[in-house]
């Protein structure tokens, strides 16, 4: 078996960073915060999962695995055993747009909320309040269609703009979907990371696949309802063997450890 290039290795982690890129831009979730929280993982992983004869990886090891500095990683620890969140002040120009409007005074009426504004001439205007949050790089008629699009703005009759939300969220997504992603994401990598570092005498994780490249898009509808057939079917028996095997609540999980297992089904279709 020949290892995996630093080449490969990237470009396979770029086709599933697509997918979560994809669902962190619809959420608002810029670069800067997911590169905060890229750190702190590489920090907590580094340190929880590297270490020698079951410590935790020293601070020297944890900055040489992960490429960050000494002074990083103890900054990245302290903010994780505070409790503090890792993600940084960074916002999206569209949100600091929002903010800017419903906090500085020059964009306010007289009763101190988020005036209505004319795109551009005399006095305060939408363009003049790209500059004032420095936002004057980006072309005012792009932030305009894209806060339009997200419903955080409106345009009134006369033309002016009135700001409608104070955040910006391009397209909300239901917190509860948000969840499962995340849940289903890591289930899914953890049964990869398992088989990719298992020794020889650690069975393999079940992980398998049924593709095919010459599928008609005509019976996409029928592939579908063949789907939820037979996968509520199979989970459905999955759920009896779980529920036959559970231990019993109040027995002493001291004696006998117990683990979540389980297994997920879900349709492929570029």
């Amino acid at each position: 078996m020949s290892p995996a290039s630093t080449t490969q290795i990237l470009t396979a982690t770029r086709r599933w960073l697509r997918p979560v890129v994809y669902v962190l831009l619809r959420c608002g979730i810029t670069w800067q915060l997911f590169s905060d929280v890229a750190k702190a993982t590489y920090v907590e992983v580094a340190t929880t999962r590297f270490g020698k004869r079951g410590r935790l990886t020293n601070v020297s090891r944890t900055a040489m695995l992960t490429g960050l500095t000494r002074r990083d990683v103890r900054s990245q620890r302290e903010r994780a055993e505070s409790g503090a969140p890792t993600e940084s002040p960074y916002v999206s120009k569209a949100s600091r747009v929002l903010s800017t409007w419903h906090q500085e005074p020059e964009f306010q009426d007289a009763k101190g909320k988020p005036a209505r504004l004319r795109m551009a001439g005399d006095g305060p205007t939408f363009v003049e309040l790209l500059r004032h949050c420095g936002a004057g790089d980006v072309r005012p008629t792009t932030v305009l269609r894209e806060l339009l699009s997200a419903g955080a703005i409106r345009k009134a009759r006369d033309g002016q703009l009135e700001v409608l939300q104070r955040n910006y969220i391009p397209q909300p997504t239901d917190e509860q979907l948000i969840r499962l992603w995340g849940t289903v994401l890591a289930d899914v990598a953890t049964v990869y990371v398992h088989n990719m570092t298992r020794d020889s005498k650690t069975p393999a994780r079940f992980e398998r696949a049924a593709k095919n490249d010459r599928i008609p898009v005509s019976v996409a509808p029928e592939f579908h309802a063949f789907l939820e057939r037979e996968g509520q079917r199979f989970l459905e028996r999955m759920d009896a063997w779980l529920t036959e095997h559970e231990l019993p609540q109040g027995a002493n999980e001291a004696t006998t450890p117990v683990t979540r297992m389980g297994a997920g089904v879900y349709q492929v279709q570029d």
